[in-house]
């Protein structure tokens, strides 16, 4: 393998890596009411999280803060969820295609 081979398939994958998102995208868009409660919803969590942070945890019950603790948890896996939301997906496709060109300029 030579570098004057393998130079070329990388350039061509990375074009078709940063070129198959623009395709992907919906036909229609989703309406901007729906990412406006998502942002809400998500910024009540975060308020929440804070109160429970400024708490005074010192008079609470065992039974109480082992119930903040898993409201905290449940909290901080739906922030997570909504996160992972958001993000670029290479089709399987486009992942087929890089494979295949790959193989025919190396061989």
């Amino acid at each position: 393998m030579n570098f004057k081979k393998i130079i070329p398939a990388l350039l061509m994958a990375m074009c078709i890596s940063l070129v198959t998102p623009a395709f992907a995208a919906n036909e229609t868009p989703f309406p901007a009411t729906e990412k406006t409660t998502e942002d809400a919803h998500a910024q009540q969590l975060m308020n929440r999280l804070i109160e429970i942070r400024d708490m005074d945890k010192s008079s609470l019950t065992s039974s109480e803060r082992k119930t903040l603790r898993k409201e905290v948890k449940e909290m901080r896996k739906e922030i997570r969820a909504e996160k992972r939301k958001s993000g670029i997906y290479i089709s399987l496709v486009a992942i087929v295609i890089i494979v295949l060109l790959l193989i025919l300029i190396i061989h």
